[in-house]
C-alpha cells in the first residue's frame, strides 16, 4: 500500500508560481512512475505530467507545457510540480498519483494509489 500526501496549494494571482509537492510511504517510491493530474469544478480529471521512476523522462500535457516541471527526489519519497505563469484557467484540484507498473504513462486508468488532492485557485 501506498499513501501520497499532496501540499502547496493555494490562491496565486495569475501570472503567479506555485510548487505541489506530494510525498509518498513506502520503500519502493523509487520504482514507480508518478504523475500529476488535476481537475476543474464540473470537468473530468485530466492529466497534466508524468515522470518516470528515475527521472529521466518526464512527459506534460500540451496546456502546460513550458510553464510546469515535474521533478522528484526518490532518496525523499517526493515529487514535485513547480508551476509557473499560472492561468485562471489552470484553477483546480491538483492530485498526484503512483503507477507502480514503472513504466510510465498519461493515462489515468494505469494509476494505482491517489492521493487526496490539494486547491490551487489562479485570481484574474
Amino acid at each position: 500500500q501506498v499513501q501520497l500526501v499532496e501540499s502547496g496549494g493555494g490562491l496565486v494571482q495569475a501570472g503567479g508560481s506555485l510548487r505541489l509537492s506530494c510525498t509518498a510511504s513506502g520503500r519502493t517510491f523509487s520504482s514507480y512512475a508518478m504523475g500529476w493530474f488535476r481537475q476543474a469544478p464540473g470537468k473530468e480529471r485530466e492529466f497534466v505530467a508524468a515522470i518516470s521512476w528515475s527521472g529521466r523522462s518526464t512527459y506534460y500535457a500540451d496546456s502546460v507545457k513550458g510553464r510546469f516541471t515535474i521533478s522528484r527526489d526518490n532518496a525523499k519519497n517526493t515529487v514535485w510540480l513547480q508551476m509557473n505563469s499560472l492561468k485562471p484557467e489552470d484553477t483546480a484540484v491538483y492530485y498526484c498519483a503512483a503507477d507502480v507498473s514503472v513504466v510510465v504513462t498519461t493515462q489515468i486508468s494505469e494509476y494505482d494509489y491517489w492521493g487526496q488532492g490539494t486547491q490551487v485557485t489562479v485570481s484574474s
